[in-house]
């Protein structure tokens, strides 16, 4: 019987955290109609709360990168699970938009932390030909997220009010944390790692270094800007269907909070199976003889094509339609994003 080799534990690891990383997140979404219903919110007061989280991950982004090649991915990961559990469960102590804010201020800078150790976690424990297969199970955490949040919130809510959805959710951090800190460590030492898996991970080619890994000295790699802009141009669709979609179903079709877990559910189910599919395909061309670089582009090329019907989704007459048209773009989202995730330990050193 073949013997399945740690690293993929490494991923299940990978996965969990960015499972309750995106419960996290999806806690206020979910609850938001209740909440602007309950705390007299508007709908500017509520996106004003939302863009003091994703001010704060985008800053966190430039420091979160640095500190973990820095201190490296355990202590680094653990320490912002810890940090971004706590924050979480501050937003039951919130009673204004201004005190939801700082929250998800605090939220945002400690959540940065997990696409970059877990992009280069898979970097530190994949060969290249498997990393866009393992960037999309790990990414496929984010929409397990979206569909356990839900069943989560939604039964703490009904029952115990919304400060203890926020509570629990966070909790869940400090759990993965018992894991995390026994379970992880470097391939080249660690004890559960066999002589041929490490054989395995270490197969590509040398890397050649670069010139300079000075902070400032990325900005004058293309790889850099084509990596920085094809965020900055997919990533903003992600949050939309993250934190508007609760509304959105709340305000055309009038579904209420008892009535949004179905939906949810299917369509970040969908998205789980395009984040799978979309690192296995690039995988799969790879095994075929294409090179990385003609692999990743083309199924990103395809996903693109595939998201462009959304725009069709607002025009539906039944919700379900609507559903169905949006669980297909996020799917093909997610599949673009397991491999644009790679491309970064694709195109640089390890």
């Amino acid at each position: 019987m073949r013997r399945i080799g740690y690293r993929w534990t490494i991923v299940a690891l990978l996965f969990m955290a960015t499972t309750i990383n995106y419960v996290d997140r999806q806690v206020l979404g979910i609850l938001a109609p209740t909440l602007g219903r309950e705390l007299h919110w508007s709908e500017t007061a509520y996106g004003d709360v939302v863009s003091w989280f994703s001010l704060a991950y985008a800053l966190g982004f430039l420091a979160a990168g640095r500190l973990l090649d820095r201190i490296g991915v355990k202590r680094g990961l653990g320490g912002a699970v810890v940090a971004w559990s706590l924050a979480a469960m501050a937003h039951a102590l919130a009673r204004s938009a201004t005190g939801f804010s700082l929250a998800r201020a605090a939220l945002g800078v400690s959540e940065s932390a997990i696409f970059p150790g877990a992009i280069k976690s898979v970097a530190e424990w994949f060969p290249r030909r498997q990393r866009a297969l393992a960037a999309g199970l790990f990414n496929a955490g984010t929409n397990t997220g979206a569909i356990a949040a839900p069943l989560i919130v939604i039964p703490l809510a009904q029952r115990w009010g919304w400060q203890s959805a926020f509570v629990v959710a966070g909790a869940l951090g400090l759990v993965w944390l018992a894991l995390w800190v026994p379970l992880y460590g470097m391939p080249e030492s660690h004890p559960r790692v066999s002589r041929d898996e490490r054989t395995l991970i270490a197969s590509d080619p040398p890397e050649k270094p670069l010139p300079s890994e000075s902070w400032t000295a990325f900005l004058g790699y293309r790889q850099t800007w084509a990596f920085a802009v094809g965020k900055l141009l997919a990533d903003p669709v992600w949050w939309f269907y993250l934190y508007w979609l609760p509304k959105f179903l709340d305000a055309r079709y009038n579904v209420k909070l008892s009535g949004l877990t179905l939906p949810l559910i299917a369509v970040y189910l969908t998205a789980d199976l395009g984040s799978i599919g979309g690192g296995w395909l690039s995988s799969w061309l790879i095994a075929r003889g294409w090179s990385v670089n003609r692999a990743r582009k083309t199924a990103m090329l395809a996903m693109a094509l595939i998201i462009l019907p959304t725009a069709l989704a607002p025009l539906a007459q039944g919700m379900w339609l609507a559903i169905g048209i949006v669980a297909v773009a996020a799917a093909a989202h997610q599949a673009w994003s397991a491999n644009v995730y790679t491309l970064a330990s694709d195109m640089f050193p390890r």
